[in-house]
């Protein structure tokens, strides 16, 4: 959860932040994903708006996985930004925001749900441990690198 009391409500206002937070669980796709606990390096900017707060930032993210050709193990960083905008409930917005809006709620934001979209969704289904990976042989499963 990130306070956004120091913006006071005043549009105009920003704030520049660097965290590092611990991954939730099942933060990944089926071949790759984030470990558990692992650090999430976060570089925000909160910016006051007339309807709420917009949040832009970079969260770069500790991947592990396997390859989708050679089951070998990868491991890598993986960077994702991210823009979102949470809405104060007493504006005319949010209070007939759509379901899909996020809302701030006692002056803190939640963000779990915008990290979790925007790692997933450029996460790759396919990871490769190299991008000329031969994979396996398809009739006795050696590693064809070797």
């Amino acid at each position: 959860m990130l306070d956004t009391r120091a913006l006071s409500r005043q549009p105009g206002s920003s704030r520049e932040k660097v965290l590092s937070v611990p991954a939730p669980e099942d933060f990944g796709v089926e071949m790759v994903g984030v470990p558990e606990g692992a650090a999430i390096e976060l570089d925000l900017r909160l910016e006051a708006v007339l309807e709420g707060v917009l949040v832009t930032g970079t969260a770069s993210v500790p991947l592990e996985g396997e390859c989708a050709r050679c089951l070998d193990p990868i491991a890598s960083t993986f960077e994702a930004d991210f823009q979102e905008l949470f809405v104060y409930p007493d504006t005319r917005s949010g209070g007939n925001a759509d379901d899909d809006e996020l809302r701030l709620e006692d002056d803190l934001i939640d963000l779990e749900p915008v990290l979790r979209d925007a790692v997933l969704l450029a996460l790759p289904l396919s990871p490769l441990c190299r991008d000329d990976c031969p994979g396996l042989c398809p009739e006795c499963g050696v590693r064809l690198a070797d």
